[in-house]
C-alpha cells in the first residue's frame, strides 16, 4: 500500500479533504479507494449522534477528521502520525523520515517535523504559542505547546516544568533535545487558540465559493441547507447561493426539479408493495385525501424503498432506453444522494390538509387542485434523509436537515431535524389535536409501526461503527460494543401525522422523514 500523500492547504483543505465537506462526500470518497484507505472507523455518541460530533479516524494512514453533528460538515483536519503519509506544503515536504539510521541525529530519527525546520524552513516565523497543560490525573506531566499560523497548528509535546511564561520558546524547541512535532492541525481561523472555542458551530462558506482547487470541474447545483416545511405540500428548500426553490407537492413537475436540482443521481422504480395491506385501515385508496385522519402509513415504505435498493440493479444510474431525467414516462424515485433526499414521481395525489394554527384550508384551492389532476407526472413525496450514524441507511444520502415552520410559535424553539421525537411528537400532537373527535381515537391514528432495518445486508460495509467518543489529547481507542454498533440500531419506529411520517430510532433520533 502506498502512503497516502496529499498537500496542505492551510484553512483549507488537505489534498481531496476539504474544510466544509459534507461526512457523506468525504465518507464515499474514502470508501472507493480501499487499498488507499483499508480501515475507517466511525465514531459517534450512540446517545446524541446528530448532535454531537462525528469523528472519522484513518488508523492505517496517520488522519483523523472531525465533522459536526448538526450539519455533518468537515471542521478539522488532523495528521497523527507523520510516518504513514507523505504531507506537503508550498511543493516542501512537511516530514523526511531518516533514510539511514547510521547516519541520522537524535532527531533525525524520530516521528515528526522539528520545531527548527517548521519554524525556519516550512513556513516561518508566527506569533508565540500556546502552552496546554496536562490533566491532573496525568503522571507524566506531559503538555501540549501549540504552534498557531492561521489555518494550520503544530503540536509538540512538552514536560510541565520546563514551561514558564515569557521564556525563549523558540531556542528551547528548536533545541536537539527536543521532541518533534506530534500532530499538525488544518482548521477555518486566524489561529488555533480562536478557532477551537467556535469549532463545530462557526459558518462555514459553500463550497462552491471555495478556490478551484477544492471543487469539481464539472458544474453542480447549489448545495440545500435546510428544507421548511410549511404544510399543505409546500416546502421550501434553502440554498446558500442561489434563490430558495419551492417543491408543491402535487403540481411540481420533474422538468422543474432537474432545471432547479440537476438531474438525480439514480432513479429508482417504485415497486415494492408490502405495505399495501395498511390503505384498508384509513382509506379508500383513492388519489384524493379526502379524510383529514388518512395518514396513509403506507406511504411510509416510500421511507424504506426510496433508498434501500439504490445500489441494486433497480437503481438507474444511467436510465435506460435513452430516458432523459424529467422525462420520466413512469412512477419512480429521484434519488438525490448529494442533497440528502429522493423525490416521488407519479401521478398527482392531492396534498395534505393545511396545518390547523394556520387557518381553514381555503375549499377554492381543493378544487382548483382537482381541475388541474390528470395522467402528468410530478412531485408527489418527498424523503428528506438523516444520515444519522449507526442507522441501518447511514452513508446512503447527505444528510438533509429540516424545520417544520407552521410549528415555530413566537419564544418557541424551532421543531428540526436535531429535536428528539419526544419533543416533535408533542408538538404535532398539539398542533393537530383539534382534527380529531378525541384523545383516544388521535392515539390510535399516531401509534407507532415497527420497521426491522435488520433483515438485509450490514451498512457499514468497509466502515467500522464505533459507538462512543473519545480522549481529544490522549487519543483512547474505542472498541467495537457489539452488534448494534456494527449492524445499526436495529428496528426503527414509524410515526404518521397529516402530511409527515417519521422513522425514529431507539435513540430517539429521526432518522427519515417522508412529507406527503
Amino acid at each position: 500500500m502506498s502512503l497516502f500523500t496529499a498537500t496542505v492547504h492551510p484553512g483549507q483543505a488537505l489534498g481531496f479533504l476539504v474544510l466544509g465537506a459534507s461526512l457523506h462526500d468525504i465518507l464515499t470518497r474514502l470508501k472507493a479507494e480501499p487499498q488507499q484507505f483499508p480501515k475507517i472507523d466511525v465514531i459517534y455518541e450512540p446517545s446524541a449522534p446528530v448532535k454531537q460530533p462525528v469523528t472519522l479516524d484513518l488508523p492505517t494512514n496517520g488522519v483523523r477528521l472531525r465533522f459536526d453533528g448538526p450539519e455533518q460538515r468537515l471542521r478539522l483536519i488532523e495528521v497523527l502520525d507523520f510516518t504513514k503519509n507523505k504531507i506537503q506544503y508550498k511543493d516542501r515536504e512537511v516530514f523526511r523520515p531518516a533514510t539511514s539510521p547510521a547516519s541520522s541525529g537524535p532527531t533525525e530519527s524520530l516521528s515528526g517535523p522539528s520545531f527548527k525546520h517548521i519554524y525556519k524552513n516550512l513556513i516561518g516565523p508566527t506569533f508565540p504559542g500556546e502552552y496546554i497543560g496536562p490533566d491532573h490525573e496525568d503522571e507524566t506531566g506531559l503538555g501540549l505547546y501549540i504552534l498557531s499560523y492561521p489555518g494550520v497548528a503544530f503540536s509538540f509535546p512538552m514536560q510541565s516544568t520546563s514551561w514558564q511564561p515569557g521564556k525563549d520558546m523558540v531556542s528551547l524547541l528548536s533545541s536537539s533535545t527536543s521532541p518533534p512535532a506530534a500532530s499538525m492541525a488544518i482548521f477555518s481561523g486566524d489561529s488555533w487558540s480562536d478557532a477551537r472555542e467556535t469549532l463545530y458551530t462557526h459558518s462555514l462558506e459553500p463550497l462552491r465559493s471555495l478556490p478551484q482547487y477544492a471543487k469539481s470541474r464539472e458544474p453542480v447545483p447549489d448545495e440545500v441547507n435546510v428544507v421548511r416545511i410549511h404544510g399543505e405540500g409546500r416546502l421550501e428548500l434553502v440554498r446558500p447561493l442561489s434563490s430558495n426553490f419551492w417543491i408543491q407537492l402535487g403540481q411540481t413537475s420533474p422538468q422543474e426539479l432537474v432545471a432547479e436540482l440537476g438531474p438525480p443521481d439514480a432513479i429508482y422504480r417504485k415497486s415494492d408493495q408490502r405495505m399495501a395491506i395498511h390503505n384498508n385501515r384509513v382509506g379508500s385508496g383513492t388519489h384524493v385525501r379526502s379524510d383529514v385522519n388518512d395518514l396513509r402509513l403506507d406511504d411510509s415504505t416510500d421511507t424504506d424503498q426510496s433508498s434501500a435498493h439504490t445500489a441494486t440493479d433497480d437503481s438507474e444510474d444511467d436510465n435506460e432506453d435513452g430516458e432523459v431525467a424529467g422525462s420520466v414516462t413512469g412512477e419512480c424515485f429521484y434519488n438525490y444522494f448529494y442533497h440528502g433526499f429522493d423525490i416521488l414521481i407519479s401521478t398527482p395525489i392531492a396534498p395534505s390538509q393545511r396545518p390547523p394554527s394556520k387557518g381553514l384550508t381555503d375549499s377554492s384551492d381543493a378544487e382548483r387542485f382537482q381541475s388541474n389532476m390528470s395522467s402528468r407526472l410530478v412531485a408527489s413525496k418527498v424523503v428528506l434523509h438523516g444520515n444519522v450514524p449507526g442507522s441501518y441507511p447511514f452513508n446512503r444520502h447527505r444528510r438533509c436537515r429540516w424545520e417544520i415552520e407552521y410549528l415555530i410559535q413566537p419564544g418557541d424553539a424551532i421543531i428540526n431535524s436535531e429535536t428528539p421525537f419526544q419533543v416533535v411528537e408533542h408538538s404535532l400532537h398539539e398542533e393537530w389535536k383539534t382534527v380529531y373527535k378525541n384523545a383516544e381515537e388521535a392515539k390510535n391514528r399516531q401509534r407507532g409501526m415497527v420497521l426491522n432495518r435488520d433483515w438485509g445486508d450490514s451498512p457499514g460495509s468497509s466502515c467500522e461503527l464505533l459507538g462512543g467518543w473519545e480522549d481529544t489529547i490522549k487519543r483512547k481507542r474505542l472498541e467495537t460494543g457489539g452488534s448494534d454498533s456494527i449492524n445499526g440500531l436495529g428496528n426503527t419506529t414509524l410515526f404518521g401525522f397529516p402530511g409527515l411520517v417519521f422513522e425514529v430510532l431507539k435513540n430517539g433520533a429521526v432518522s427519515g422523514l417522508t412529507v406527503f
